[in-house]
């Protein structure tokens, strides 16, 4: 898997576009009158609001970049071929470790991986360690509190 290329569910890159329209329509909008605003008051060297809309600037077109790069080499994984033999972004994959309950988990990309609400990415541990692999099969992985073991149950 290519790293410039960024994996995004077609909702999860419907966010990114629509947070790019924004910065770069009312965010700059409301951003250039509070830099005209504070240019008119004067001595620019000591006037707090003129500094902090400069940085705010720089954290906005930082943005845009960053999201100009992400939404021109995406791959929407709900578009991505199903090979439901095997684990692969974009799976529903339910896993279960020793006795405890099932859990499902969504294969997305890094931009969209929310643990908390069943979405893991295919490059944290636990996401790594499921790619490539099969119903059935007993999966390790090395995650920040030590080794885990879970046994992979469905792929959808």
């Amino acid at each position: 898997m290519p790293s410039n290329v960024s994996y995004l569910t077609a909702e999860g890159a419907e966010k990114l576009q629509n947070e790019l329209d924004y910065l770069k329509g009312p965010a700059r909008e409301q951003l250039s009158k509070r830099l005209r605003a504070a240019i008119e008051l004067g001595d620019l060297s000591e006037n707090a609001d003129y500094i902090s809309a400069k940085e705010e600037q720089g954290f906005i077109e930082g943005r845009i970049i960053e999201l100009e790069q992400i939404l021109s080499n995406l791959i929407i994984i709900d578009n991505i071929q199903q090979n439901l033999d095997e684990i692969g972004i974009g799976d529903h994959v339910t896993i279960q470790e020793d006795d405890f309950p099932e859990e499902t988990y969504h294969m997305v990309g890094p931009k969209e991986a929310d643990p908390r609400r069943g979405r893991i990415s295919h490059e944290s541990p636990i996401g790594k360690a499921l790619i490539g692999h099969k119903v059935g099969d007993v999966v390790s992985a090395e995650t920040p509190n030590g080794t885990i073991r879970f046994k992979v149950i469905k792929i959808e």
